[in-house]
């Protein structure tokens, strides 16, 4: 038996939901996630078509990119779809979860799935996050100090980009004097005592700082731990907005407009003019991603692909960058595959299904 809070703590290994922008609503938005999953319904957005597509095929746990609550509801009577397919999933006992902007920012999310379908090379985040990273700094025992940081390791801490188990250490001498209420593992009531000590450093997601702490505190042998902690400033460099990457060989850019139509299943693009006879190095980000425009062109990509662009904004291109508007639901619809590809790695006997409902909102007459 798998409850549907299984499959959500499993979503949130690879999509923290700390890594949401503050304006989002992404997780559990309808339903419980104490009760059994029937099966999973993987979808871009949901609308009252996708919860009926979800009682057809027994799935009582939608999986969405796009929330379907997006501000608050102050109502609750189905006067647009929105309370409608609300309506509709609380009826059916189906719950909605949404993995949203978390999804959008994290390697081998929704730019990782665009770089790869084109495929790039060396894909790296276009815009890391800053402050989301913190230091611990602690002190124990030498002869303690390597078992504590591999507890650490195991909580999450010490992974820099491609590296793991990273931290750095300094041997010193501590000194102590435990009263007469202490019970100190080294040493004796009333007896200043020194010690052979380290002090080790590593960094974490600042999300993480619980578990971290209270890892440190559950395998330090010291009744009392000494350590401290520290916001940095640092870049995460595996956590952002966007996606650049290389294409194996440079390529004549109408050669690139129809690899990008032919991989992403479009049926138009609009882009601003050619600047250059060959392009390489391309940027991507799925849905509205018009604010990351000065950091494709400082990244030396030739082409920035994303959508929802206005008018005026394409001017901003200033003959220095090709911006490709692909449409957003065709910039993010395979977020679904992606998701499939994943769940199906943790829970190879369960039921999952990609939607085959179409929720474009827009058509093209051609």
């Amino acid at each position: 038996m798998t409850l549907i809070k299984e499959v959500i703590q499993v979503l949130e290994q690879l999509a923290p939901p700390a890594y949401q922008e503050s304006y989002d609503n992404a997780g559990l938005i309808v339903g419980s996630g104490q009760i059994e999953a029937t099966g999973v319904l993987l979808t871009l957005d949901v609308t009252e078509e996708v919860i009926a597509e979800a009682i057809e095929r027994n799935c009582n746990l939608i999986v969405a990119h796009h929330p379907i609550v997006f501000k608050g509801l102050k109502k609750l009577n189905g006067k647009n779809y929105v309370e409608r397919t609300v309506l509709k999933a609380i009826k059916n006992d189906i719950a909605i979860y949404a993995t949203h902007t978390n999804l959008d920012h994290v390697t081998n999310g929704v730019n990782w799935q665009i770089a790869n379908l084109l495929g790039l090379e060396n894909i790296r985040v276009l815009a890391p996050k800053k402050q989301i990273l913190s230091k611990l700094t602690f002190f124990s025992p030498v002869e303690n100090t390597q078992s504590i940081l591999n507890a650490l390791h195991e909580a999450g801490a010490g992974n820099i980009g491609n590296y793991s188990n990273c931290s750095f250490r300094t041997e010193g001498t501590g000194t102590f004097l435990p009263n007469s209420a202490a019970n100190p593992v080294i040493g004796e009531n009333g007896k200043q005592e020194e010690v052979n000590e380290h002090r080790a450093e590593l960094i974490f997601p600042s999300y993480l700082e619980s578990a971290v702490v209270n890892t440190l505190k559950k395998v330090h042998p010291y009744e009392e731990v000494a350590y401290y902690l520290q916001s940095l400033e640092n870049e995460n460099q595996d956590v952002g907005a966007g996606a650049v990457g290389e294409l194996p060989e440079p390529i004549e850019t109408d050669d690139f407009l129809r690899l990008l139509k032919d991989k992403m299943h479009l049926q138009v693009i609009k882009h601003t003019k050619p600047v250059r006879d060959k392009v390489r190095r391309i940027a991507v980000c799925g849905g509205a991603g018009s604010f990351l425009l000065p950091n494709a062109i400082g990244s030396g990509a030739d082409v920035f692909v994303t959508a929802d662009y206005k008018y005026h904004e394409f001017f901003d291109a200033e003959n220095s960058i090709v911006i490709c508007d692909i449409g957003h639901y065709e910039s993010e619809v395979f977020t679904k595959n992606l998701l499939y590809n994943y769940l199906s790695g943790k829970f190879p006997n369960f039921a999952l299904c990609l939607s085959e409902v179409n929720t474009n909102p827009v058509r093209y007459f051609v």
